[in-house]
């Protein structure tokens, strides 16, 4: 029977510790890549409906213009927060009128597309839906 001298004792305790700290290692360092992704997930999350808002707020400002000037047609930008948006007013044949609006955020874009008729005395919104 062979017998284990302290020496090698002390190196089956080293290697025991070195191996557990290893794994301690590679599960705290994937908690924290977790983590991470999940604040990136979260962040676009946020810039999506920061741009959803802008892209409402310019067709907002759209149907503004054409209160205001019911001959209204045109393109115009605006800067809010952090990004901007952009809206398209067309004249798509007698009193109707589409409104094409993208609201960006860190390069996240969201567009809606807004369907109205004018009437003698009011606007009317006949569709109002997000596009791909």
């Amino acid at each position: 029977m062979s017998r284990r001298t302290p020496q090698q004792e002390g190196y089956v305790a080293l290697l025991a510790v070195l191996i557990t700290g290893a794994a301690g290692i590679a599960i705290a360092l994937a908690l924290l890549i977790g983590g991470i992704d999940s604040q990136h997930a979260t962040l676009a999350e946020q810039q999506s409906a920061q741009a959803r808002s802008l892209a409402s707020a310019c067709g907002e400002e759209a149907l503004q213009q054409m209160h205001d000037n019911t001959a209204f047609t045109g393109t115009n930008n605006l800067s809010l927060g952090q990004g901007t948006c952009t809206y398209t007013v067309t004249n798509t044949g007698g009193s109707n009128r589409t409104v094409t609006t993208t609201g960006t955020v860190d390069g996240i874009v969201r567009k809606l597309d807004i369907r109205v008729t004018i009437g003698s005395s009011s606007i009317s919104i006949t569709s109002w839906q997000e596009v791909s």
